[in-house]
């Protein structure tokens, strides 16, 4: 059974940075990738970046590319979410997830995808 796990959330001012990370277990995530979404009080699920299982390929959603760096630790099941340069509009509960099915690539739809963690709060305070 596919488990996702996100850590590392936290209170942090604007203009710092955090470190996101999401465990991966219990699938094949080969020619797969992780996605990181975001969801904020009130606003719907925004999809954040997302990065190919052997970390080579990524892409970034248009408000965060400049600023967050998607990563994935080739020895380990982990991708991470580095965050820098943080706004209070990044304020929102961030998940990582899944769609073991073709097409994973660029699908930023959080209703294509099959699996889910239970996501980390992201606070920034202004």
């Amino acid at each position: 059974q596919v488990q996702l796990v996100e850590s590392g959330g936290g209170l942090v001012q604007t203009g710092g940075s955090l470190n996101l990370s999401c465990e991966a277990s219990g699938g094949t995530f080969t020619n797969k990738g992780i996605s990181w979404f975001r969801q904020a009080p009130g606003k719907e699920r925004e999809f954040v970046a997302q990065i190919s299982w052997d970390g080579e390929v990524s892409y970034y959603g248009d408000r965060v590319q400049d600023r967050f760096d998607v990563s994935k630790d080739k020895t380990k099941n982990t991708v991470y979410l580095q965050m820098n340069r943080l706004k209070t509009d990044d304020t929102a509960v961030y998940y990582c997830a899944a769609r073991l099915r073709a097409g994973w690539f660029g699908e930023t739809r959080s209703e294509e995808y099959d699996y889910w963690g239970r996501g980390t709060q992201v606070t920034v305070s202004s």
